[in-house]
């Protein structure tokens, strides 16, 4: 069986980025949320999928830089590919991205709530009472979440 080959580009100024987010509950049901240093919005942690690691690993990965908490990832809540809702430009460098993200849900397992670099601000809140400022892409699967809604393609 041949493989296709991976492809990496742009269309116009829009480049393509495949991502994890990772929705964490503490035990009173509330929602980790990360607000980014390069956005200033608030958002699950998350980050890029790197190339030969899986989707659970850069969950991981991605949510131990980013908190210092190690978590299991226990399902997946959706994949999230909608440009409507997922084409942004980074205000720290003006690149423009279209958003691809497979959201998982994630347990915590160990660690201390940390904030990274990447973080200016970590914090849980009550599904009723999330910020106002959380950024359009993670809207839509917070959204799906707090509703119960899993296996979501958009």
């Amino acid at each position: 069986m041949q493989r296709a080959a991976m492809h990496t580009g742009a269309v116009g100024d829009i480049h393509v980025r495949l991502g994890v987010g990772v929705i964490i509950e503490d035990a009173r049901g509330w929602i980790l949320l990360e607000k980014r240093s390069d956005n200033g919005m608030w958002g699950p942690p998350g980050g890029g999928i790197e190339p030969g690691e899986s989707v659970a690993q850069a969950a991981v990965r991605e949510v131990r830089e980013e908190t210092g908490l190690t978590v299991e990832v226990t399902r997946l809540l959706g994949v999230y590919s909608e440009p409507v809702d997922r084409i942004v430009r980074y205000a720290d460098n003006g690149d423009v991205r279209h958003l691809v993200d497979v959201v998982v849900e994630g347990v915590i397992r160990t660690g201390t709530l940390a904030r990274s670099a990447e973080s200016r601000a970590l914090a849980f809140f009550p599904p009723t009472g999330l910020p106002d400022d959380v950024t359009p892409p993670a809207r839509r699967p917070l959204d799906d979440f707090i509703a119960h809604r899993t296996g979501v393609l958009r």
